[in-house]
């Protein structure tokens, strides 16, 4: 993946790094952008190599692959030296690693926890928690780095050059009062794994934001609600709605939303990968195609590669970027982290890249979008009928 061409900067941005990603400064805080394994990875890696007091990994899918030992190597090095390091991973998302594979950290001291196990042997086995699935990927290093987005540690997100599969993603980092939240959001799982306290430093996430950045997680009834995030601020755009989303069957409150942006004026535009890795969701969303073109939503698909990125930008002004697919699963199942970022100059960064995306892509068209075969519309319409199944 190219760097970031100096066009494409905005004068507000404070300084280019060696990952070839601009920082911006939004009010107290640093954030950037970093796409695809190839800034991420190293990025991630070097932040955990620096690793003086605590490193909080909390992942869907870790692979059991290069990528995966690469982090586990690492996070088992700061743990021979002293480094606090507890690691969370998903029971089904990780279905490829055991207490085996974790050795090396175990016996440096690194803490492992697996989220809601999927083996009626395991002792903290629930079969009424099986659909409830940790669906986050966040890092934490010393409280001071943070990381979120949609890439998980597994070698799908190396480049083909490296034996990867490229998949197109988005992560960001951030520097500021936004990594505590992250690190708040780590503690509420790890005490609901483990019954123990958090450390006396952490503290409780407020109800409502306070600052220009700031987290978003699923099932909360609250302010900080990633659904409730997404309706508020689709419906009272004016002039632009991207999103790129992995997943996309959004609910019909999320289309009314996107309905009512487009009566407003607002140019709307999702897209998608052309060919998803799970194919049920993939005719799920494909269901929703003819009424989202009807009602003037622009659907776009990316070739090529798989798409994975759950990216979002609006009116040039609000940008989220994180776990969260617009699902039913996201919004229902599993635990969700975005990050969400109020800022003119990042979100004009963010969506030049989504511009970039959009030049590879197709736009879908209505009336070639009907000439699809009728084998093609029942699997569609059996995969959008189970949709609140997977």
């Amino acid at each position: 993946m190219n760097s970031p061409r100096p066009s494409d900067l905005d004068p507000d941005v404070s300084r280019v790094d060696d990952a070839g990603s601009p920082w911006f400064e939004v009010g107290g805080d640093s954030v950037r952008l970093l796409r695809d394994g190839v800034q991420a990875f190293p990025v991630m890696l070097d932040a955990i190599t620096r690793a003086t007091r605590e490193i909080l990994l909390e992942m869907y899918w870790i692979g059991a692959d290069a990528v995966g030992a690469a982090f586990r190597d690492a996070l088992a090095e700061r743990a021979r030296a002293g480094v606090k390091v507890l690691v969370i991973h998903d029971s089904v998302g990780s279905l490829g690693i055991n207490e085996v594979w974790w050795a090396t950290l175990s016996a440096a001291g690194g803490r492992v926890a697996e989220y809601a196990s999927i083996s009626p042997l395991d002792p903290h086995f629930r079969l009424e928690r099986i659909e409830r699935r940790d669906h986050r990927k966040l890092l934490v290093v010393d409280g001071l780095h943070g990381f979120t987005g949609g890439i998980n540690l597994a070698s799908p997100w190396l480049s083909p050059e490296e034996g990867g599969a490229g998949w197109r993603d988005d992560m960001v980092e951030v520097r500021g009062d936004a990594t505590s939240e992250i690190r708040t959001l780590f503690y509420r799982t790890w005490r609901k794994l483990t019954t123990e306290a958090p450390p006396h430093d952490v503290r409780p996430l407020s109800r409502r934001r306070t600052r220009p950045v700031w987290v978003l997680a699923s099932q909360w009834r609250t302010r900080r609600s990633m659904h409730r995030e997404y309706v508020v601020r689709i419906r009272a755009a004016r002039h632009q709605v991207d999103i790129a989303n992995s997943y996309f069957v959004p609910d019909r409150k999320v289309r009314a939303a996107l309905f009512q942006a487009v009566r407003q004026g607002a140019q709307v535009r999702v897209m998608i990968p052309a060919r998803g890795d799970v194919p049920v969701v993939q005719y799920a969303s494909e269901a929703l195609f003819d009424t989202l073109l009807r009602h003037g939503v622009e659907l776009w698909t990316l070739p090529g590669t798989m798409l994975h990125a759950k990216t979002a930008i609006i009116d040039d002004e609000f940008t989220t970027i994180g776990s969260y697919n617009l699902d039913e699963r996201s919004w229902r199942k599993n635990l969700e982290i975005n990050l969400a970022v109020e800022d003119r100059a990042f979100a004009r960064h963010v969506r030049s890249w989504f511009e970039h995306d959009l030049g590879n892509a197709a736009r879908v068209g209505l009336e070639a979008w009907r000439d699809r075969s009728l084998v093609r519309r029942g699997f569609e319409w059996a995969s959008f009928a189970m949709r609140r199944l997977w």
